[in-house]
């Protein structure tokens, strides 16, 4: 579990890929503070598991679903890309509950600059967008935002002068792609509460759920609710 508060930006070092796979060797510095074998940390907003590490750098696998699902496919040495360690039970909570399973991708379309902000605006799918709700929060490369406006095949974010500077969203142009991951909250009230409706799969297809009843109006009187 992540809380979309990015402690700081390496770079990759070294890509190996295979046929649909990648190993990513990753330097930074503060997150190796405290590294472990089997330790997880969100690579621009992914989850990825350590492999190896040494003294400025750690190794990940990527599945191929992961590659297939994120901006990572196109990983370059000498790229660079937020970290965050998992969440410590002792720390503070201060973005918003992030699990680094990323829903899909987005692509910058407009920036505007806004007295002490940035407003980024990013299109994306109907299947991710389904998800994304006003003054909602949302993991944009890993970085916890909250949503100040949604239209029909984009939504918007106004991001503070520290988010820039300490993110990959400092670098980020019209054109880029980003990584997108919804409110988990969110995700799973939409479930379950609105009948027929359906997961995000692999490539944002509707996938077949259990034949079960969803919850509406008649259901909440029928189990006295209302």
């Amino acid at each position: 579990m992540f809380t979309g508060i990015i402690e700081e930006m390496g770079h990759i070092s070294q890509v190996k890929r295979g046929s649909r796979s990648l190993v990513l060797t990753i330097q930074a510095q503060h997150v190796l503070e405290d590294i472990h074998i089997g330790d997880s940390i969100a690579v621009n907003g992914v989850c990825l598991t350590v492999t190896s590490f040494t003294k400025n750098s750690f190794t990940v696998d990527m599945m191929p679903e992961s590659v297939a699902m994120t901006t990572l496919a196109s990983a370059l040495v000498g790229m660079p890309v937020n970290l965050e360690r998992a969440m410590a039970a002792n720390g503070r909570f201060g973005g918003h509950m992030v699990a680094g399973h990323v829903d899909g991708t987005g692509r910058i379309t407009n920036i505007i600059n806004n007295d002490n902000s940035v407003i980024f605006t990013i299109t994306t799918s109907p299947d991710v967008l389904a998800y994304v709700i006003y003054k909602g929060s949302i993991a944009i490369d890993g970085t916890s935002l909250t949503v100040s406006k949604v239209t029909k095949n984009a939504f918007e974010v106004s991001i503070i002068p520290h988010t820039i500077a300490h993110t990959l969203l400092g670098q980020a142009k019209v054109g880029t792609l980003v990584n997108l991951e919804t409110d988990m909250i969110g995700r799973y009230v939409r479930h379950f509460v609105q009948l027929g409706d359906a997961p995000l799969s692999e490539k944002g297809n509707k996938q077949e759920r259990p034949n079960r009843q969803g919850l509406s109006k008649e259901t909440l009187l029928e189990n006295g609710f209302i």
